[in-house]
């Protein structure tokens, strides 16, 4: 059962939820609001987001965040670490080096959103 009623079309796409909304619906309202509050603390954080930026545009080893970053390894490494953790990057070992991508596509598109709101250019 859908208590959603459709939104105009100046207010985007976000779904306007009416009062007879059923209990299951906002334990599941409120399931994906804990989980999204989760991804955006991670993203709270100015070395995460230039991480995020820079494997958005395809992976990356260990050393080269280092210096995209001016960075030392441990503060990289601490940083990767809690993304590895949250779920939005992902490693992979070749010999000794490490290297890192995003997870899924999740983290590409608010890093996009994320430029497109602060970065770019008008």
């Amino acid at each position: 059962m859908d208590n959603t009623a459709p939104m105009p079309a100046d207010q985007g796409s976000l779904p306007v939820f009416d009062e007879d909304l059923p209990a299951e619906d906002m334990d599941r309202m409120m399931a994906q609001a804990c989980a999204a509050a989760d991804f955006l603390k991670t993203l709270g954080h100015e070395g995460r987001l230039m991480i995020l930026c820079h494997l958005a545009t395809g992976e990356k080893s260990v050393g080269e965040l280092e210096r995209l970053l001016s960075a030392r390894q441990a503060s990289v490494s601490q940083q990767l670490t809690r993304l590895r953790l949250e779920g939005l990057v992902q490693p992979r070992r070749d010999g000794k080096t490490i290297y890192y991508s995003l997870t899924d596509d999740k983290p590409r598109k608010i890093m996009e959103l994320v430029y497109e709101l602060f970065c770019k250019k008008s």
